[in-house]
């Protein structure tokens, strides 16, 4: 599997998710002929029936964007004065509920119930935090800040300091101020004079210089970033930076800075290597795999869907339907779109 990560020949012509605003490549877009009203009313009566009516739940909350989503919420409660995620979660149970109810609620407020998550109670699920600080732009880091303060009355990063400590804490405190560079110019000299540095404070000397890593990684701009990954693997003999990270460093920081490197190159592949992890062996992640086809349905599902057939010979579409089951996976398969098997 690593020798995707260390093809860097087409790496600076690609687009990134980071950095991208077109919303094309999703599998949910707007529905034509969209009637809040409507959708409201069938949902309720889905909902009041006896025995709920999962089919209409299903077809109605992957088949209308965000935006829509939202406007049913609305329209739903002014005409029951009830939530609609109330009435989801007394009404439906297990993954199924987690699935619809992170449907019907506003990405940055999930994104924020995801962060909640992982650091509460004993122990911190960084794996968690490192997907969502190493995939997301400025932008979304910002909303979900923003998310956070509404929600918690104190600003995120007062929160996370008092969760991660030491060169990783420093890392990902970086990120989550969400101020990396988004200029998409890049200079070739200091990507030259970065890799220089990189090499140096790692495979060149005894010991790792962490410090220059968190450095240039957390602050460059991802095309800058992509021509360092190339003048590295020139400095360093052939070895990719990746490679190096691996070998030099261990536990959550480097489990981090690779999380990084990845998400310069392709934040789809790395995103379909977290849903491969997720379904993987016995038991399944749901809430990441809930969280990834959920948070990436509308900007860039059909590249994971993709990258995931290019990395592991089979399509997610397969996977999904074998490793789950009933209307969790009706529901997945329904955001997953097509089968990439042909």
């Amino acid at each position: 599997m690593a020798d995707v990560w260390d093809e860097l020949d087409l790496l600076l012509d690609s687009p990134s998710s980071l950095t991208t605003t077109s919303f094309v490549r999703g599998t949910i877009k707007d529905s034509p002929g969209f009637n809040a009203g409507a959708d409201a009313a069938a949902l309720r009566k889905a909902i009041e029936g006896v025995g709920t009516t999962e089919k209409t739940l299903i077809d109605i909350l992957t088949q209308r964007s965000c935006a829509q989503r939202q406007l049913i919420s609305k329209t739903y409660q002014e005409a029951t004065g009830k939530n609609l995620i109330d009435d989801l979660e007394g009404d439906t149970h297990g993954d199924f509920e987690d699935l619809l109810v992170a449907l019907v609620t506003p990405p940055a407020d999930y994104d924020c119930h995801e962060f909640i998550r992982a650091i509460k109670g004993a122990g911190t699920t960084e794996s968690t935090l490192i997907e969502i600080f190493a995939s997301r732009s400025n932008k979304q880091i910002k909303a979900l800040s923003d998310a956070y303060l509404a929600a918690k009355g104190k600003t995120l990063i007062d929160a996370l300091k008092s969760e991660v400590s030491g060169d990783f804490g420093n890392a990902l405190l970086i990120l989550a101020e969400g101020k990396r560079d988004e200029s998409l110019k890049m200079d070739e000299g200091k990507a030259k004079a970065d890799a220089k540095i990189l090499y140096e404070a790692g495979e060149k000397k005894w010991g790792t210089d962490e410090s220059k890593f968190i450095e240039i990684l957390c602050h460059r701009s991802v095309p800058q970033l992509r021509k360092t990954l190339v003048e590295y693997k020139n400095v360093a003999g052939g070895k990719t930076l990746q490679q190096s990270i691996e070998d030099e460093m261990s536990g959550c920081l480097k489990d981090l800075l690779v999380a990084i490197v990845k998400c310069v190159k392709s934040v789809p592949a790395y995103l379909a290597e977290r849903l491969y992890k997720s379904m993987r062996g016995t038991g399944t992640d749901e809430a990441t795999l809930i969280r990834i086809m959920v948070s990436r349905s509308e900007i860039d599902m059909l590249d994971i869907r993709a990258e995931y057939k290019k990395l592991f010979g089979y399509s997610l579409h397969s996977v999904i339907e074998s490793d789950t089951s009933g209307d969790f996976r009706k529901t997945l398969l329904k955001i997953c779109g097509g089968d990439d098997t042909a």
